[in-house]
C-alpha cells in the first residue's frame, strides 16, 4: 500500500480501514461480500496480518464488518458509511474512492481576501495550501481558509492528512456540516506542475462552507481537481 506523500500520514491500519470505508461507500464492496482470506489481503495491500487485523476491527467497530469465527470477514454495508473522510467527495474516475492524502505546499496566516463570503469572527485566517491525492494519482489542488480564531499559529508540520481530523484534535473544532457548490474555474497559477493541469486550464471546482457545532461557518475552501483522474460525488441510500 503506498504511504502517503507527506510526514502527516495517518497510522497504516487506518489508511487501510478508511480505503475499505470508501471502497463500501463507492459500491466496489457490497453488502454481504466476503473479503479475501486475512493473509492473502494483507500481501495485497502490503502489510503485515497483525496491521490487517486492527484496521478490520475499526471497520467492525463501525458496524461495516461481520467477522465469522472459520468462515471470514463480511462486508455490512450501509446508508451512509462514515469515516474519517466521509466528507471527502472526490472519488477516481476509474471508480472506487481510493484513499485520500495531501501534500501542504503552504501555511500562511494573512488578511481575508475580499473575494471570500464573510465567515468568523477574526479578519485573519490561515491560508492553507495542499496537493490532494487519491491513491497514488494527483487529483486536485486546495486553498483553505481557516478563521484565525480557533488557533494563533498553524505550520504544515502540525497538519494530518485529514484536516478535519487535526480540528477536532488539536483545536477542538468539529466540522458538523457543509454546503458545496461545484462549478469550473481555471488552475490556478500555484498549482505545482504534479498537478498535471497548467495554470489557466479549466479545473472542476468545488467551493465549500463547513460549519461548526454552533452553526458558525469556520472554513471555507476551494478544491479545484482533475475532472481526467477525479470525479466530485454526493450520495443518498
Amino acid at each position: 500500500m503506498p504511504a502517503s506523500p507527506h510526514g502527516g500520514a495517518l497510522p497504516l491500519y487506518l489508511q487501510i480501514s478508511e480505503m475499505l470505508i470508501r471502497d463500501i461507500a463507492a459500491g466496489r464492496l457490497v453488502d454481504g461480500a466476503r473479503l479475501p482470506p486475512e493473509r492473502d489481503l494483507a500481501r495485497s495491500l502490503d502489510t503485515s496480518v497483525g496491521t490487517l487485523r486492527k484496521a478490520l476491527s475499526e471497520l467492525e467497530n463501525t458496524g461495516l464488518l461481520d467477522r465469522r469465527q472459520g468462515s471470514g470477514n463480511y462486508i455490512r454495508s450501509k446508508a451512509t458509511p462514515e469515516g474519517i473522510y466521509a466528507l471527502f467527495r472526490l472519488e477516481l474516475v476509474g471508480g472506487g474512492g481510493g484513499l485520500p492524502t495531501a501534500r501542504v505546499l503552504d501555511v500562511t496566516r494573512i488578511e481575508k481576501p475580499g473575494d471570500l463570503p464573510r465567515f468568523g469572527a477574526s479578519i485573519e485566517a490561515h491560508r492553507i495550501r495542499r496537493l490532494r491525492f487519491l491513491g497514488a494519482n494527483p487529483a486536485a489542488v486546495e486553498e483553505i481558509w481557516l478563521d484565525a480564531s480557533h488557533a494563533d499559529t498553524i505550520s504544515a508540520a502540525d497538519l494530518s492528512d485529514s484536516l478535519y481530523l487535526f480540528y477536532r484534535e488539536a483545536l477542538g473544532l468539529w466540522i458538523t456540516g457543509y454546503e458545496d457548490e461545484v462549478g469550473v474555474a481555471p488552475c490556478p497559477g500555484w498549482a505545482p506542475p504534479e498537478f498535471g493541469q497548467s495554470p489557466g486550464a479549466p479545473c472542476g471546482l468545488v467551493e465549500r462552507q463547513s460549519r461548526a457545532r454552533d452553526g458558525s461557518i469556520a472554513e471555507v475552501s476551494r478544491n479545484w481537481f482533475d475532472s481526467n483522474v477525479a470525479r466530485y460525488v454526493a450520495r443518498m441510500r
